[in-house]
């Protein structure tokens, strides 16, 4: 008796009727989704073009995959010597923990919205890469990533907060100088192996009145720490594999 009460409800009901006629109609257009979308350009991953038609979800995943990221590696840091730079053949390598400092360092600089990349933010480059042996040595002198950080802002200060950094804030001139003099030690050194981040925290030592030297004076480290480091890094040049 309840089965064909509510089998006479859905033939009465005048929405439920349309609805049922309605879905046994054919549809003239495809249900597809088009996107309107324009090529956007992302300066991580190249041009994307977002304008593919989703037909369907086994096409939107082969897209998907056919799709490529377009990417850079910087081969080599800034310097402002011209006496450095000599053929390619020649050119000391930096390793790929020196180019990730210094690319930390910059970024550090953009989060403290400084206006430029100086010694204090090469620093705090080696110690965010963290694996380096340099990074390792001065975490064991008890030399933290907080510490650097506060000690930047009390020499320093704060920035204002309605700046913006550029992009890749420019070298200050004693950091330019912390590279050159990075590059210097290696090519002293006869070109043996890469410029490694002992080299940057050496090149930021030997620039005594930047911040980056006056915030590691302040912390604890002294010229027989940077005499042991510098033994270290003549004797091999794979500290940092």
């Amino acid at each position: 008796m309840a089965a064909h009460s509510s089998c006479n409800f859905a033939l009465t009901n005048p929405i439920i009727s349309q609805i049922d006629s309605f879905s046994k109609k054919k549809l003239s257009v495809p249900l597809y989704f088009f996107s309107t979308r324009k090529a956007s350009t992302n300066p991580w991953l190249g041009v994307v073009d977002s304008s593919l038609s989703l037909s369907s979800p086994v096409s939107a995943l082969q897209s998907n995959r056919r799709r490529r990221i377009h990417k850079s590696v910087i081969s080599s840091l800034p310097t402002a010597n011209p006496d450095l730079v000599v053929s390619d053949a020649k050119k000391p390598k930096w390793s790929w923990r020196a180019i990730k400092s210094f690319a930390m360092g910059e970024l550090e600089a953009r989060k403290l919205k400084y206006p430029n990349t100086g010694t204090e933010a090469l620093l705090m480059g080696i110690l965010i890469e963290g694996t380096s042996f340099t990074s390792k040595f001065l975490r064991a002198n008890n030399i933290m990533l907080y510490k650097v950080r506060e000690e930047t802002v009390k020499l320093l200060g704060k920035a204002d907060m309605y700046f913006f950094s550029p992009e890749h804030p420019p070298l200050t001139e004693d950091a330019q100088r912390a590279l050159d003099s990075a590059l210097d030690q290696n090519l002293k050194a006869g070109g043996i192996g890469e410029v490694m981040p002992a080299h940057i925290l050496l090149g930021i030592w030997s620039e005594v009145e930047s911040p980056g030297h006056k915030i590691l004076a302040t912390l604890g480290f002294t010229d027989e720490k940077s005499k042991e480091l510098e033994s270290f890094a003549s004797e091999s040049g794979f500290l940092d594999e």
